[in-house]
């Protein structure tokens, strides 16, 4: 067990032990349409759709850990003279708590305390498909005396446009509204909204239980003009709350529970709803049900079912317990959590409307998703292929609820270049061709989708196949090279700080040019279009050919040539001699082949490799440097300044695998596993349990430190490396490939899969400890051809197989 908490496999959870974690550690609960996150002492950030146009909760992820955010629970117990106030969730109270558990599950948190002899249990969720929060509470009396306690849970409100509650101290507080509706048996539902949605968008808070009293108004609740602390809230110590509407101000809600007077082992429950409707009276159907306990009790059934049927689809069982923890649980689901919110919002991406849903980012995450949510990935791959241009390359994000496009930080660029990015558009061709050899739907191809039109987004006015769609990008990119051959920059590649000017060439759009290439080629020799096939190798040979003549320096791959003709990523630089990306894309692309494929490697490993990853590039830029874009704004060893960049490291052990080098796969595999950092958290400080997105490199002097967890392309990257690379399970066209690469001590490993229907029970012997190389398969007692070898075949939806295979 590491210093804050440990994995509960037989529960699938976290289970936090300590509060005092370095940051705030966060759980996602419900989805884009309704939902947020909950922080680890039960403060929550939720939006309806937008984080920056329809948010809930005032929730400032700057602001010190110890302070309220968003949303909290007190409980009072009545003494002699007074009350003693207590924080069940730690925040805001801070007092010493005797037991404390947060258990981070499937969408949904479980928070389990004692303190003064009270026990809080407290699940927070949300039902799926619907718009609200729910917290179902139990107070229990585990002490020796009878105790009279009141709970009194709190939300406080931002402003639904989110930007403004931080820019404009004189129009929000100016448009916050609250009202309060009385209802049968003491219970109340407190409404609230800023003026200008008053018909549209109206959040409600509420409970199950009789409110005794109410405050609407933090500077009432606080008490002394808001010189009291929301550690102990003034209002608190007095019998009752002030029962004051706000009308303007700073809003929020609290309830005042009187639970009563509990005997030692007695226990009160109740549930509080936090949600938004157009109206009172649409909200108050699902109030109704949910104020029910059998009702939650069957959603929190519903939202478990939901995540068995999502994970059931691969289950793994390896040496690696680890590795374990990550497939089977924690890594598959953020990959769908990463899917559902893009770049949108998290304690590190504030959702105030800087970024939309990234064409890049999520045509990459999609791919994480496929072998659990088939239909939700092609419905993401749709919304994408609708923002690509007529031309072939692709606005840079969209809104999703608005289907907007933009040109993300190209549209601020001012050196000439065209506002879009090299690589972009390339990327949805390795999201379509797994979508059909996950799901066999190859109708897809011929299903017609929207070019965008940015002068009127909503009504398009040209239109392609999804197969047009592909070939437009990779005609686009052949169409639009520099002066050695190679494809353009143009604002900048998946690196998105090298901007440089316009005429700059990038190998990585080349590289992944080249595996689309590939693609297209496997996917055409599939549909048996020999003159696509012809053309499409063709043109793979070519740019082969201008890779190795251009960019091969010696040891390694350089990453780009500038408008001037010189490399960056080259010996010959003093900074960023050598780039991760540029040794393993040309491996993936093919066009590195033998002694070079081999030997730039081999230098990532010498030059860039660390004992917490790999590190992007090195060694750093030490200051601003004109012509390079933002890759200067960051230290030495942060981020994309020569930081190890966690999302480039799959790509290395992909590229590892291809070459049958396991050991090696392997390593760089458990050197970013979050799991395995559960021993040094003060060090690496944020959640062991999902993926960042950079952890500080050896040129900075706090090296190893994380950041920027959860929504981050290494998620998918990471369960594709470990899934269908180092375990070797991956979906073709005409069958599933079982080709591992794994360290030779690994004597055994078991999958569980379900591909197109079929499920399929794949046990891997290595008696002969290699590292790859299938020697033979059975298939429900029957040896495959070799001539096979290693494809496992379509099977009819429905059927169960046995599968033996033994490496050597």
């Amino acid at each position: 067990m590491g210093s804050y908490g440990y994995f509960d496999d037989k529960t699938r959870e976290y289970v936090i032990t300590n509060p005092l974690t370095p940051v705030k550690w966060i759980n996602y609960i419900g989805t884009l349409k309704f939902g947020g996150f909950v922080d680890h002492t039960g403060g929550a950030l939720l939006c309806k759709g937008d984080p920056a146009e329809n948010r809930l909760t005032k929730y400032i992820q700057q602001m010190p850990s110890g302070e309220f955010k968003g949303t909290s629970l007190y409980l009072r117990v009545a003494k002699e003279k007074g009350f003693q106030l207590l924080s069940p969730l730690f925040v805001p109270g801070l007092e010493t708590l005797d037991r404390y558990e947060c258990r981070v599950g499937l969408g949904y948190s479980r928070f389990i305390t004692e303190v003064a002899g009270i026990r809080t249990e407290c699940l927070v969720f949300v039902p799926q498909g619907k718009a609200c929060e729910v917290r179902q509470i139990t107070v229990t009396n585990v002490s020796q005396q009878s105790v009279n306690i009141d709970a009194i849970p709190v939300v406080e409100y931002s402003h639904m446009r989110s930007y403004m509650q931080l820019t404009n101290a004189d129009w929000v507080p100016q448009t916050m509204v609250s009202h309060m509706h009385e209802e049968k048996q003491g219970k109340k539902i407190i409404l609230q909204y800023p003026f200008m949605y008053r018909d549209t968008k109206v959040n409600y808070f509420t409970s199950s239980w009789a409110v005794s009293s109410f405050e609407t108004d933090r500077k009432n609740f606080l008490g002394n003009n808001e010189y009291g602390t929301w550690a102990n809230p003034l209002a608190l110590q007095q019998s009752e709350l002030g029962n004051y509407v706000a009308k303007r101000g700073d809003n929020i809600c609290a309830l005042l529970h009187h639970l009563g007077t509990l005997k030692s082992g007695e226990s009160q429950s109740f549930v509080t709803l936090l949600g938004q409707e157009a109206s009172l009276e649409i909200a108050l159907p699902l109030i109704e049900k949910f104020r029910k306990t059998q009702e939650v009790d069957k959603a929190f059934a519903e939202l478990g079912q939901f995540w068995d049927e999502y994970l059931e689809k691969q289950q793994v069982k390896t040496p690696s317990e680890s590795l374990n923890h990550m497939v089977n649980v924690h890594n598959a689901r953020q990959c769908y959590i990463t899917k559902n919110w893009s770049r949108y919002l998290s304690y590190y991406q504030l959702g105030l409307g800087a970024r939309g849903i990234g064409f890049r980012d999520s045509a990459q995450d999609v791919l994480g998703v496929l072998p659990s949510a088939a239909g939700e990935g092609k419905e993401l791959i749709n919304q994408l292929l609708r923002i690509q241009s007529p031309e072939g390359w692709a606005w840079h994000q969209v809104n999703p609820l608005t289907g907007i496009a933009s040109s993300g930080e190209s549209e601020e660029y001012s050196k000439g270049q065209m506002h879009f990015y090299g690589d972009d558009h390339l990327w949805i061709i390795l999201s379509v061709c797994e979508y059909i050899k996950e799901s066999g739907d190859f109708a897809y191809l011929d299903e017609k989708l929207s070019y965008y039109n940015p002068q009127s987004p909503q009504t398009p006015t040209q239109y392609g196949t999804v197969f047009e769609h592909l070939q437009l990008a990779l005609k686009f990119t052949r169409e639009h090279s520099g002066k050695n051959g190679l494809p353009l920059l143009y604002y900048a590649d998946w690196n998105d700080t090298v901007n440089l000017p316009l005429g700059s060439e990038s190998l990585h759009v080349a590289n992944l040019y080249g595996w689309g290439l590939k693609e297209l080629i496997a996917l055409c020799k599939h549909l048996d279009k020999k003159e696509l096939i012809k053309q499409y190798q063709t043109d793979w040979d070519s740019m082969s050919a201008t890779v190795n003549a251009a960019a091969w320096d010696g040891e390694w791959w350089i990453r780009y040539i500038d408008e001037k003709g010189q490399p960056l990523g080259s010996h010959k630089n003093d900074v960023c001699r050598i780039y991760c990306n540029g040794q393993s894309w040309p491996v993936l692309s093919g066009f590195a082949s033998g002694e070079r494929a081999v030997k730039g490697l081999e230098s990532l490993h010498s030059l860039l490799n660390t004992q917490y990853g790999i590190k992007i590039a090195s060694p750093g830029y030490n200051g601003m440097v004109e012509g390079v874009g933002g890759i200067a704004t960051y230290p030495p060893g942060a981020k994309e300044n020569c930081g190890i960049f966690l999302h480039t490291n799959p790509w290395v052990m992909i590229a590892n695998c291809m070459l049958g080098n396991g050991e090696r796969a392997f390593e760089y595999y458990q050197q970013i596993n979050p799991a395995d950092k559960n021993e040094i958290i003060d060090l690496y400080e944020i959640e062991p349990y999902a993926y960042a997105q950079n952890i500080l490199a050896d040129e900075h002097p706090q090296f190893g430190l994380g950041r920027n967890s959860w929504l981050s392309g290494t998620a998918s990257w990471s369960y594709q490396a470990a899934t269908k690379w180092i375990l070797g399970l991956r979906p073709e066209y005409g069958g599933l490939r079982i080709d591992p690469c794994i360290p030779k001590a690994w004597k055994e490993f078991s999958i569980k899969r379900v591909w197109r229907g079929a499920e399929y029970h794949i046990h891997v012997r290595n008696p002969h400890n290699v590292n790859k190389g299938v020697r033979e398969i059975i298939l429900n007692g029957n040896k495959i051809e070799h001539s096979q070898l290693p494809l496992l075949p379509v099977l009819k939806a429905g059927t169960t197989c046995q599968v033996e295979v033994i490496l050597g």
